[in-house]
């Protein structure tokens, strides 16, 4: 065995002894160790994804954010406030109904909106209603009125407010109000009438229309100016 002496530098053989400051710095830098958190970790994670999203998302709300004021001051939206009786009723934009009469002879009606109370209601309101009517000859009247009614089972259609009829031969018929029947052809008015074409001028104090213009009746007092045709050349 060997022995070594104080001083001559020579160290066991098992190697130095650590002093006693360096064994207890290394015990403290393992306590003092964190330990890894896996709830940090995805908390992490999931930080590096919403970060850069929310980034994006005010970027484009900063660049749009022009456009929709300009959108606000054209319009705003509000609560559509809805009638319970208009919901009920059944309503037609540009309406168009067409038909025959009892020898097939087509006709048609329009107007700018068509309400019918029901679905079991055959009466509908029309406004601003028109209405073309063949004739047996070929010819056509064409109707206009402010406001009217077209009942779709008797085919009667009531006209108010307006009235003109124009047959395409060059008459022309103004009165307040009339009823047609559009089955048989005949037209009923009570008011006063007022009339002009070819003929010349015409005033009475009603009419009757039988068999789509076959034969026209005046009623009530009435009055008739004639006008010469013009002969030939002059």
């Amino acid at each position: 065995m060997t022995v070594s002496e104080p001083g001559s530098g020579n160290a066991p053989a098992d190697g130095p002894a650590a002093p006693p400051e360096r064994k207890f710095a290394q015990l403290a830098f393992r306590r003092e160790r964190p330990r890894y958190n896996p709830l940090y970790g995805r908390f992490v994670s999931i930080t590096k994804v919403i970060l850069p999203t929310i980034a994006t998302a005010i970027i484009a709300l900063i660049v749009v954010w022009p456009e929709l004021n300009e959108q606000e001051d054209r319009f705003v939206l509000g609560p559509a406030r809805i009638d319970r009786s208009e919901a009920e009723n059944l309503r037609m934009v540009n309406a168009r109904f067409t038909g025959s009469d009892a020898t097939r002879r087509p006709y048609t009606i329009t107007a700018d909106t068509a309400d019918q109370a029901n679905a079991e209601s055959a009466v509908i309101a029309l406004d601003a209603p028109k209405a073309d009517i063949a004739l047996s000859n070929g010819a056509w009247v064409a109707l206009t009125a402010t406001s009217g009614s077209f009942d779709s089972n008797s085919q009667v259609l009531e006209l108010n407010g307006g009235v003109n009829l124009y047959h395409d031969s060059g008459y022309e018929f103004r009165t307040d109000s009339a009823v047609f029947d559009l089955t048989a052809g005949d037209a009923t008015g009570i008011e006063p009438v007022q009339g002009q074409g070819p003929f010349g001028q015409l005033q009475a104090e009603g009419f009757r229309i039988y068999n789509r213009g076959e034969r026209v009746v005046f009623t009530g007092k009435a009055k008739l100016t004639l006008t010469p045709k013009k002969p030939d050349g002059s």
